[in-house]
């Protein structure tokens, strides 16, 4: 019985210290856990599954599609300041490519292919002046084409002037037999009129005042230009018109500033137009300006061309191939491909994978050369073995402007961004950035016939493109009316989500506004810069309700004054519409928009 009695003691023992141990030690280890975990989740970014973009502080919903927000897998532990981290989820969806940067030979064959116009051969043009003071009563040369021999009548002019002198020739000729040098001294003033011949004989032998004279061209070619008209004064010295000989012609191609060491007088130059798309012209640098355009960092290099069978027409436009300089291609350079490229204005930066085994970048501001191909020489920011982004850039500069990072257009971060800053028109306040989408390839849904009517708006905005590249200021005025006529047929009524319609108002006033003052402006250079803006907002349009339609959204670094200048396109072929004829393929495409 005593026995029993121990027993049940030791058992009451054991049980009370393993409560103990349980309620006291346990609490003990467990807390530490608990505050660590608490320091995590502050420390934790959330993200959506579908939009990588987003990142929050906290749990939520995304603001894009409502879906629950989920542990972002970035994490600045281990990154430098200016280097950010992107999941693999994120890379996919934007299809992020990268490559290797190497030392190589630029290919001796790889060439510059060079915007241009043809004109006329200004050695070969010759100007019909006027002789005389007087007013034209019949014109004989009225058309830009025309052709024009040696002797032709040009024109019947009236002359006070000549009225008074043929008076002394009549008097002068009845006395040609006592005063031969009288005679003779009248009779030459009117050679030095141009004027001659069966007409003044006429006025000898009837003695009778003509009231007008017929005046003969001294120069033949093809007319250029025509400075006078019906009943207008001609003034002596003043041209009348000018002609051309165009069996030769020239072709003005713009160099940019640094490609100006690639080329030299004598260089042979293929020139192509798309009137003969199967027909390649040659010929050779003639001159080069020495004198640099400032506004467009640009000189002019001249190609002279045979032009026997008159195919080539002064105003055409045309591309010439010109290949590199051998003395300099045999130097071993730095290159990379063109679509790794980001602009704003002078400046040049790329995106550079910082780590090999995980998906972290960094921006890296560079120098370019000379543009070879698709292809640019880099003269500082990179090294040899550098691995980076050549596809979906504009994506990793979003996700830098969004984590804060510096980026294209924030050259120092620590601003969070959506990605749209600067080039799109996109606001970027916390509550606009929940109410907008922010993700380039994202949009919000909308019914096809809402999507039709913005294509009618879009296909509008292609005319307006179209003109400007022909410097047609008239049709610019015209198409930009048409674009504001269909942009107020665009049925608001079909956004039902509130959020939706409130984007598409906000949207609609700025493209309306853009529109307004394009049709206004009376001067091609102003259109332009209203151009840019409506490019702005009508590609946030594109981009949020979409018109099923592939778009492609180009760029040209030197536009608006070498500030940067985006449009849009239904083809890849980039034709700039921010230089007409001058620089009409300057640029490349920067972005799809499917």
């Amino acid at each position: 019985m005593k026995n029993n009695k121990i027993i049940i003691y030791l058992g009451i023992l054991a049980v009370g210290v393993l409560l103990g141990w349980l309620v006291f030690g346990g609490n003990t280890t467990k807390e530490p856990v608990h505050n660590h975990n608490a320091v995590a989740e502050t420390n934790q970014m959330w993200t959506c599954s579908m939009h990588p973009q987003i990142m929050q502080p906290e749990a939520g919903d995304c603001p894009i599609c409502g879906m629950d927000l989920i542990p972002a897998e970035t994490s600045a532990v281990g990154l430098m300041a200016d280097q950010f981290k992107l999941s693999e989820n994120a890379l996919a969806l934007a299809n992020i490519q990268t490559s290797t940067v190497g030392n190589g030979h630029l290919d001796k064959d790889a060439g510059f292919v060079l915007s241009g116009k043809i004109t006329e051969n200004e050695n070969e043009t010759a100007t019909m002046p006027a002789h005389f003071n007087g007013r034209v009563e019949k014109l004989y040369v009225n058309s830009l084409g025309e052709k024009v021999n040696k002797g032709q009548a040009v024109a019947k002019i009236y002359s006070p002037e000549l009225i008074a002198a043929q008076q002394e020739l009549i008097v002068a000729y009845k006395l040609k037999a006592s005063q031969p040098q009288l005679y003779n001294a009248v009779r030459n003033k009117f050679k030095n009129w141009m004027i001659h011949g069966n007409q003044l004989d006429e006025v000898e032998q009837t003695g009778q005042v003509k009231t007008s004279f017929t005046i003969y061209s001294h120069v033949s070619g093809v007319v250029t230009e025509i400075s006078i008209n019906e009943g207008s004064h001609i003034m002596d010295g003043k041209p009348i018109f000018k002609v051309s000989n165009l069996k030769t012609v020239w072709a003005n191609f713009d160099v940019y500033e640094n490609q100006i060491g690639q080329f030299k007088v004598g260089q042979e130059v293929m020139v192509s137009t798309k009137a003969y798309p199967d027909k390649v012209f040659k010929g050779k640098v003639d001159f080069i300006d020495p004198i640099l355009d400032t506004n467009t960092r640009t000189v002019k290099l001249r190609v002279v061309l045979n032009n026997t069978d008159d195919v080539l027409k002064p105003g055409m436009f045309v591309e010439g191939k010109v290949k590199s300089n051998t003395s300099i291609t045999k130097e071993t350079v730095l290159i990379i491909p063109s679509t790794a490229v980001l602009w704003t204005g002078k400046r040049s930066v790329v995106y550079i994978k910082a780590n090999p085994d995980e998906p972290i970048f960094e921006m890296r501001q560079i120098t370019l050369g000379n543009s070879i191909g698709d292809n640019y020489e880099v003269l500082e920011g990179l090294n040899d073995g550098d691995e980076i982004v050549t596809n979906g850039t504009f994506t990793i500069d979003a996700a830098a402007q969004l984590q804060g990072k510096k980026s294209m257009m924030n050259k120092t971060g620590g601003k969070m961004t959506t990605g749209h800053e600067g080039h799109l028109g996109m606001e970027t306040t916390a509550s606009v950035a929940k109410e907008k989408p922010l993700n380039l390839n994202e949009r919000l849904p909308v019914t096809k016939e809402f999507q039709k009517q913005l294509k009618v708006v879009f296909d509008d905005y292609i005319k307006l493109k179209d003109v400007l590249v022909k410097d047609d200021l008239k049709n610019v005025v015209v198409a930009s009316k048409q674009l504001l006529t269909n942009l107020s047929n665009v049925n608001m009524a079909l956004l039902t989500d509130k959020e939706t319609h409130k984007h598409w108002m906000d949207i609609e006033k700025k493209i309306k506004a853009d529109a307004t003052s394009l049709s206004k402006s009376s001067k091609i250079e102003e259109q332009r810069r209203y151009f840019k803006s409506l490019s702005s907002h009508l590609t946030n349009a594109i981009e949020v309700f979409g018109i099923n339609e592939k778009v492609y959204h180009q760029f040209c670094p030197m536009g608006d004054d070498n500030k940067g200048a985006y449009w849009l396109s239904k083809e890849e072929k980039v034709i700039n519409p921010y230089f007409g004829g001058e620089m009409l393929t300057c640029g490349e495409v920067k972005q799809i928009i499917e």
